[in-house]
């Protein structure tokens, strides 16, 4: 139990953006008290020994870093290691495939060129990287300030810019740049991952899936999508850590049950029901679960829209085209049924109610980067993990039938790998001591009933705008600017990926909220 009734911030929820939270105002000299739910930290930026007698340690939820500062790692003094991808992506496509390799302009225009027939679709990705590029330069840093008003960030990005990714549906502008339907869906699949939404329509939500695109290109101002060295784990144990070092208390096994304004929190513990008092109260949970324990009205729940498999492998699968190394085209993000017009067919039949016939997927090897997450008889024998994150599964294919529908959905998404591959992925898993497959599956209903995120989505709700664009109105900002984690009560900030500039791993939220504390 904590030795203190009353803090200058109290921080419900023990995540990724809550810990940098706490590490800040900490620092500041602070008393802060965390309040987790689970009994341990992390949130979904988390590692596990998913299978018993297996020695793998899975990022098990969230799986890659780009949007989180090099200046917060800095600022914290964190002890993580951020290795880059050498490869970008593989697309298999027919017997071949779309290689693009980060250290060899050569082969990947001569892929482009076996691939599309020719150079004019590598020149276009090449105009469009360049253009999101200058985006990421200029806005990565302004996810640390204040928010900028809607005219300055036009000003700031430039016209071009703006008008691609911040005015058209992103559909709409990668068809007129691109010919090809392989390379209009890499380029796609940005806009999509973990967003259930149309790309060609003007309409829906206010351009979401150009909002999903842009948080995917501009991290930390590169874009880099990068591999945390001993798992995503090993970011939030250094988080926690910053935050301990610095005098944070942290709780795990508290669930917090109910938020008074006035800055009163009520948890539950092993040893029975407690109330601390806050100076400000700091949400890194979701939004509809902190109107929920506010005693407000009901928010509708967002719905997320992802199957999550896990995996172990004996050996990486043998491709169909004998040219390309599995390391080189598992070594990136592997491409499954990305294709522009497959995933149009994927989010129609979704929208329909029904899986997909042909799940759109990709898919992530940490182990061929990272090795480090294998121990040392895996690592001998070829051992690999493998990560599938799988589009266009929303909440509501999941809910009538929970299970039945997990299992639909995984045999579906796998016959769609086994479609780009020259054998079955399923003849190269790993079986653990009992003999059972190292497979684990998640759908949106799972996440939202293991890790109590409301309709399983990963970013808590829809992802905004990195500008104030009128849709804060109301909200009460704290500290001397607008930092964007208003919730209409002045003791009350989010600290969560719910925040304006929330989602991904990013500490983002948890740094914005400690600076309208510290104003």
């Amino acid at each position: 139990m904590t030795n203190r009734s009353h803090h200058d911030a109290v921080i419900v929820g023990g995540g990724h953006n809550a810990l940098v939270a706490a590490a800040y105002l900490a620092r500041a000299g602070r008393r802060v008290l965390v309040l987790e739910r689970l009994d341990h930290v992390g949130g979904l930026a988390v590692s596990a020994r998913a299978f018993p007698g297996v020695d793998a340690r899975l990022s098990r939820y969230s799986y890659l870093v780009s949007l989180l500062p090099s200046r917060i790692v800095t600022e914290l003094g964190l002890r993580i290691t951020l290795r880059r991808r050498r490869y970008a992506s593989y697309t298999p496509v027919g017997e071949t495939g779309l290689l693009v390799d980060g250290g060899d302009a050569a082969r990947t225009a001569d892929s482009f060129a076996r691939v599309t027939g020719g150079t004019a679709e590598l020149d276009a990705w090449r105009r469009f990287y360049a253009m999101t590029a200058g985006v990421a330069e200029r806005v990565a840093p302004t996810l640390l300030e204040p928010l900028m008003d809607r005219t300055a960030m036009r000003d700031l990005v430039g016209r071009e810019a703006w008008r691609e990714l911040f005015e058209r549906p992103v559909g709409e502008v990668v068809d007129e740049r691109f010919a090809d339907d392989t390379v209009r869906g890499v380029v796609l699949t940005d806009a999509l991952i973990g967003t259930f939404a149309d790309p060609d329509d003007p309409d829906d939500a206010g351009l979401l899936a150009n909002r999903c695109l842009l948080y995917h290109v501009i991290g930390d101002g590169t874009g880099d999508w990068n591999v945390p060295v001993g798992g995503m784990g090993a970011v939030s144990g250094a988080l926690a850590d910053a935050a301990r070092a610095a005098g944070a208390e942290i709780l795990t096994g508290a669930e917090v049950f109910a938020i008074d304004p006035s800055g009163e929190v009520a948890f539950r513990d092993a040893a029975g029901e407690h109330t601390v008092t806050g100076e400000r109260i700091l949400a890194g949970v979701p939004p509809v679960v902190l109107a929920r324990l506010l005693g407000g009205a009901a928010e509708p729940v967002p719905e997320g829209a992802q199957l999550k498999v896990n995996m172990v492998l004996s050996r990486l699968p043998r491709l169909r085209d004998p040219r390309v190394d599995p390391a080189a085209a598992f070594g990136g993000t592997f491409h499954i049924n990305e294709g522009r017009r497959a995933l149009a067919r994927a989010y129609a039949e979704a929208s329909a109610g029904r899986i997909p016939s042909l799940p759109p997927a990709e898919v992530y090897c940490h182990s061929l980067t990272d090795p480090s997450i294998l121990g040392p008889e895996l690592r001998e024998a070829g051992a690999h993990t493998l990560t599938l994150f799988g589009l266009h599964m929303p909440a509501r294919l999941f809910r009538e039938d929970p299970a039945g529908a997990r299992e639909a959905a995984l045999r579906a998404t796998l016959a769609s790998m086994d479609r780009v591959l020259a054998e079955p992925v399923e003849d190269c898993l790993l079986r653990g001591p009992d003999g059972t497959p190292c497979l684990e599956v998640r759908t949106p209903v799972d996440l939202e009933t293991e890790a109590g995120l409301p309709g399983g989505h990963i970013f808590h709700r829809d992802l905004s705008w990195p500008y104030e664009d009128g849709s804060c109105e109301g909200e009460t900002y704290a500290g001397s600017g607008r930092w964007g984690v208003g919730t209409g009560f002045e003791r009350v900030l989010l600290c969560g990926a719910g925040a304006r500039r929330g989602g991904g791993v990013s500490g983002v939220p948890g740094h914005n909220a400690a600076m309208a504390v510290l104003g």
